[in-house]
């Protein structure tokens, strides 16, 4: 197993704080922590940070808590808590989640906004917006829906299509409504300060060819230069929360500008927590360190043009890839409060474990950004079938021997060439989870737990024991089969931590991958006791009901 010392820092996109986390969040946090706990596991040696942080800005948050009758402030703390709950009750390992509106976010995104300035990629210009009168303000681009004035897809945001994946201005919008009133918003005139996007056009075009997204994504991306790139509006009118653009009375940061941004400065407070870190060897414009960023497919062209157009702009590294992935859908069907397909984290939690989540997502989980079904008639066929019949139910039906007729003692005797193909697997199974191809990792694993369960099987230490209840060779069949279940186990445990632990206890020994040359000879197990417990169809009805 070959070791060598990297330094990575991985984030996900920040989940926005007006709202609970939900089941299509959670698969982005899912992916991106089997593949860090994974490499935890594989390069101990390696220093590895993940972090992510609450998206606490802009007009929709302002509105919320208005409606809610409490400050913006009040409310991102209480979500923001709710959020950090739901991320450990799902054992996503963060090293560290903080919050945009934080003071070292306030102080980087004004230090990137002057730099820029500094560096003449900021132009003023007076632009006409869509103003919604009776709210009295002018409105975000999310605040308006309308005709997409490229493909005419119906019923489209004012930033972005949905459908055709084109960005525009709220004011290209055919026949806009706005959504706050429902009534036509009118145009008024305003200055704004904005990015010069267009200066970076080949810098990141030859960055997009450098291999840091998947080949369908860069092909969409190089889609998007086609038509040119322009300059980008980083202002919000008044009334807003945000930060104040330097300089200004009544103009503020556009969300997507200090959005990003909070991956610096939530590494920033990292470093004000662990001072062996040095900030500016991760983020100066020469770092030697990798960046990782996983997001959805819908963000794409935030971070594959602007966000490392500002960080050249501004002489900050850029990302070293973009995992980008697909959306959840629920038997089929996109998620909807109305529809009962919206399941927030905490009310599945309430009647399904974490596990079984994280292990179904890994199953579908590949390099592409397809989205990802959850079909729960399905997840109760492959969680049962799979991690209770074949995997857990290897260790229960050969630990019942040991436990109760050789004092909980393992042979010193095992089959060493079938063990050595189980661990010959882990160089397979190390590339699909480096290339996130999570999906083949499952398959490879279900394959040693077949061949796991056919050599009991074939040995039937059942009918050993019927002639013999201390011969030998009953406790040499089921030594065996606690080592493969072992072997399996280490290989689970990135996307399965909880049942890995469980299972840990249960062999009175940790999970690793430099010990799997050393398989478990004369050791003590304890007690078997249930490792992982079987999905009941009631609990899915219950929580789909819930979900109304």
């Amino acid at each position: 197993m070959m070791k060598y010392k990297k330094k990575i820092l991985v984030t996900c996109a920040l989940p926005y704080a007006n709202g609970p986390i939900h089941l299509g969040h959670m698969l982005e946090h899912i992916q991106a922590d089997i593949w860090v706990r994974y490499n935890k596991l594989y390069y101990s040696n390696e220093e590895i940070y993940f972090i992510c942080a609450d998206d606490a800005h802009g007009t929709a948050i302002m509105l919320k808590s208005k409606e809610l009758n409490i400050t913006p402030e009040k409310m991102i703390t209480q979500i923001y808590k709710q959020h950090i709950s739901d991320f450990k009750n799902f054992n996503i390992s963060y090293d560290n989640y903080h919050t945009t509106h934080s003071d070292e976010n306030r102080l980087i995104s004004n230090f990137i906004y002057l730099r820029l300035k500094k560096n003449f990629f900021i132009k003023k210009k007076i632009i006409s917006q869509l103003f919604d009168n009776n709210y009295h303000l002018f409105l975000p681009d999310r605040f308006v829906k309308g005709t997409c004035p490229e493909c005419k897809s119906l019923n489209q945001y004012g930033d972005n299509c949905e459908v055709c994946g084109s960005t525009y201005n709220s004011v290209d919008l055919i026949d806009p409504i706005s959504i706050l009133s429902n009534t036509i918003p009118k145009l008024r005139t305003t200055e704004h300060y904005f990015f010069d996007l267009p200066q970076f056009t080949n810098k990141i075009k030859k960055w997009i060819s450098s291999g840091v997204l998947q080949k369908s994504v860069e092909h969409k991306v190089k889609e998007w230069f086609l038509s040119g790139l322009k300059l980008w509006d980083i202002t919000r009118d008044a009334p807003y929360f945000g930060f104040k653009i330097p300089d200004t009375i009544n103009k503020y940061f556009y969300v997507w500008l200090d959005a990003p941004i909070g991956y610096i400065s939530t590494f920033k407070n990292l470093c004000n927590k662990n001072k062996k870190l040095n900030f500016n060897e991760w983020w100066n414009i020469n770092s030697t360190t990798e960046l990782y960023h996983f997001i959805g497919k819908d963000i794409v062209y935030f971070h594959s043009l602007f966000w490392p157009a500002i960080l050249e702009g501004s002489n900050f590294r850029k990302p070293t890839k973009l995992f980008v992935h697909g959306h959840v859908t629920l038997n089929g069907n996109k998620m909807s409060k109305s529809k009962s397909t919206f399941i927030t984290a905490k009310n599945w939690l309430k009647y399904v474990d974490s596990d079984s989540l994280r292990f179904y997502y890994a199953s579908k989980l590949s390099l592409n950004t397809n989205d990802i079904d959850l079909n729960l008639d399905d997840f109760i066929i492959k969680i049962n079938n799979s991690i209770v019949n074949k995997i857990v139910n290897l260790a229960s039906r050969t630990s019942y021997f040991i436990n109760n007729f050789f004092n909980n003692k393992l042979s010193d005797h095992i089959d060493n060439k079938l063990y050595l193909n189980f661990i010959k697997q882990s160089d397979i199974i190390h590339n699909y989870f480096i290339n996130l191809q999570f999906s083949h990792v499952v398959k490879e694993i279900l394959k040693l737990a077949d061949i796991a369960n056919r050599y009991i099987d074939d040995k039937k230490p059942w009918l050993l024991a019927k002639k013999d209840i201390k011969d030998l060779k009953i406790q040499n069949i089921c030594s065996m089969g606690i080592n493969m279940f072992r072997v399996i186990m280490t290989y689970i445990k990135p996307i399965m931590p909880t049942l890995s632990k469980n299972s840990e206890i249960f062999l009175k020994k940790k999970l690793n991958f430099y010990d799997l040359h050393h398989p478990l000879i004369g050791s003590e197990i304890k007690q078997f006791k249930i490792l992982f417990k079987r999905i009941d169809i009631n609990d899915l009805k219950k929580l789909i009901k819930s979900s109304k």
